[in-house]
C-alpha cells in the first residue's frame, strides 16, 4: 500500500472540511428559512442544534478516518469487529458522493454560465420576463449545460489530480479566503442600500412573536433539519480528510471551527440577500429561483448591478468549485484504497464516469422532461436530490452513529479514545447516553419525517 499523503497545515484540513459543507445550501436555502422561521431566533436555535445534533456526528467521521487511515472503502473493513459486515457501508458512501456529484456539477456549470453572462453585461437593462426567460433557455440547451458543467468538471479533476498538498489543499485555501472576501465586499454593500435597514430587521432581530404563530415545533424542526443537513455528513466525504491528517490537534476543535465558518458563510449570504430583497421590494425566495432569477432582477435594478452581480456570481462559483473539489477528491481517494489504482489513473476513470454521470440531471429538463419521477413539474434533478438528502445522509450518519457508539461496532471506548488524542477541545464524554441513545433517536426522526413532508 502506497505512503497516504497528508495535509501540510491544520488550517488546509479546515478550510476543505468546510469547503465540503459550505456550498448551495447555505446560499439558497440558509437565509429563506431563517426569515420564514423568525429570523435571529430560528438562527440562536440553528446554531444550538448545530452543535448538539451534527457536530457530533463530524467527530464520528473524522475519528473514523484518522484511526483507520483510510477512506471508507477500507476504514470499517480495519475497524470493525472480525465476522461483522460494517464494511458494507462503504458501497452506500461512494454511491452517495456519486449521486452528490451527478447534480452538483451541473448546478456548478449554471452558477459559471450566470458569471460569464453577468460580465458580459446580458442582463443589463431587461425586463422581469427576459430575465425568467434567460434560466429557461438555459435548461432548454443540453449542449450548453454540459459545457458549463464540463467546465466545472475538468477544472476540478485538474486540481485534484495534481496532488493533496500541492492541488487540493492549495487550491482551496486559496479559493475559501476569496471567498471569504467576496462575501465581506458584497455584504457590505448590501447593508448601505436604500431601506436595506428593513432588511436587516427582518433577519437580526428575534422575533418570537412569528415563531409562536408559525408553531415551536415546527421551527423547532426547521432548525434541526437545516443544523443536521448543512454539513454533508453520513456519506464519509469527512471521514476521508480525517484520514490525512496527523493526532497533533483535537478532532472536536477542528469540527467546531468547521461548523463556525459553515454558520458563517450562512449569515453572511442572509446579509447579502435579505437587505437587496428589501431595498428594492422583492420577496426573498429559495432555491434555483432566488438565485437565477430574483437576484438578477435586483442586480439589473441595482446601481452598478453589473459589476456586484458578476461578483455575486464568481463567489458562488467559488463554494460551488470547492465543494466539488473535495467530494472528487473523495472519489478519488476511495478508488485509491480500494484498488490500489495510482492517483492520476482514479483521477482519469472517475473524470470520465462523471461526465457521462452528468447527462441525466442535464437531458432532465429537456430530452427527458416529460420524466418526472417525484410527481407534476419535478426532474431527475429533484429524484437525484431526494434519494441522497432523504435517504442517504440521515441512514449513513445513524450508521456511523452505531458503528462508534454499539459494543458489536468499532465502540465507545475505542472511538472515544480516538477523541481524546491532540490539543485542544475534548469530546464531550459525559454525554455518552445522550449521544449513544438520543441522538440515533433524532436522527431516525428527521429521515422518518422527510418522507413524511413528501407525501404531504
Amino acid at each position: 500500500m502506497m505512503k497516504r499523503e497528508h495535509f501540510s497545515s491544520r488550517l488546509g484540513f479546515i478550510l476543505i472540511t468546510a469547503a465540503c459543507s459550505i456550498g448551495l445550501g447555505n446560499i439558497w436555502r440558509f437565509p429563506y428559512i431563517t426569515g420564514k422561521y423568525g429570523g435571529a431566533s430560528f438562527v440562536l436555535l440553528y446554531m444550538v442544534f448545530l452543535v448538539i445534533l451534527g457536530l457530533p456526528i463530524v467527530v464520528m467521521e473524522f475519528a473514523v478516518g484518522r484511526a483507520s487511515q483510510r477512506s471508507t472503502a477500507l476504514s470499517f473493513h480495519l475497524l470493525e469487529p472480525e465476522g461483522t459486515k460494517w464494511h458494507w457501508f462503504k458501497y452506500a458512501t461512494i454511491i452517495g458522493n456519486y449521486l452528490l456529484m451527478m447534480f452538483y456539477t451541473v448546478i456548478s456549470g449554471w452558477l459559471f454560465y450566470y458569471f460569464i453572462e453577468m460580465a458580459k453585461g446580458r442582463f443589463q437593462g431587461i425586463a422581469s420576463a427576459e430575465v425568467d426567460g434567460i434560466f429557461s433557455g438555459l435548461l432548454a440547451q443540453p449542449g450548453t449545460m454540459f459545457l458549463c458543467a464540463a467546465v466545472m468538471i475538468i477544472v476540478s479533476f485538474a486540481v485534484c489530480a495534481v496532488g493533496l498538498q500541492a492541488g487540493v489543499e492549495r487550491v482551496t485555501k486559496m479559493m475559501m479566503l476569496l471567498l471569504f472576501g467576496l462575501l465581506l465586499v458584497l455584504a457590505a454593500r448590501s447593508v448601505t442600500l436604500p431601506g436595506a435597514e428593513k432588511g436587516l430587521r427582518y433577519y437580526l432581530l428575534p422575533d418570537f412573536g412569528a415563531m409562536r404563530e408559525i408553531g415551536l415545533p415546527e421551527c423547532i424542526f426547521a432548525a434541526m433539519g437545516q443544523a443536521f443537513f448543512t454539513l454533508s455528513i453520513g456519506i464519509g466525504t469527512l471521514s476521508v480528510f480525517g484520514s490525512r491528517i496527523d493526532k497533533s490537534h483535537s478532532l472536536t476543535s477542528d469540527a467546531l471551527y468547521m461548523g463556525v465558518l459553515d454558520t458563517v458563510v450562512a449569515l453572511l449570504a442572509g446579509l447579502i440577500i435579505f437587505p437587496a430583497c428589501f431595498s428594492f421590494g422583492v420577496q426573498p425566495d429559495s432555491g434555483p429561483n432566488l438565485l437565477f432569477i430574483t437576484l438578477p432582477n435586483i442586480f439589473n435594478t441595482m446601481s452598478g448591478g453589473r459589476f456586484w452581480g458578476t461578483l455575486f456570481f464568481l463567489f458562488m462559483v467559488f463554494a460551488a468549485v470547492s465543494t466539488v473539489i473535495a467530494v472528487i477528491e473523495n472519489i478519488i481517494t476511495y478508488v485509491m484504497d480500494a484498488t490500489g489504482w495510482s492517483r492520476k489513473k482514479s483521477a482519469a476513470v472517475n473524470f470520465v464516469l462523471l461526465i457521462l454521470l452528468s447527462l441525466p440531471c442535464i437531458l432532465g429538463y429537456n430530452l427527458w422532461s416529460g420524466f418526472q419521477p417525484l410527481g407534476d413539474g419535478t426532474s431527475v434533478l429533484d429524484l437525484e436530490d431526494f434519494i441522497l438528502s432523504n435517504n442517504l445522509l440521515p441512514l449513513g450518519s445513524l450508521v456511523f452513529l452505531l458503528f462508534c457508539t454499539r459494543h458489536y461496532g468499532w465502540g465507545w471506548d475505542r472511538f472515544y479514545h480516538e477523541t481524546t488524542i491532540g490539543k485542544g477541545l475534548p469530546y464531550p464524554g459525559f454525554a455518552r447516553t445522550y449521544i449513544s441513545y438520543v441522538l440515533p433517536v433524532i436522527v431516525l426522526v428527521i429521515f422518518i419525517s422527510g418522507y413524511l413532508s413528501f407525501l404531504k
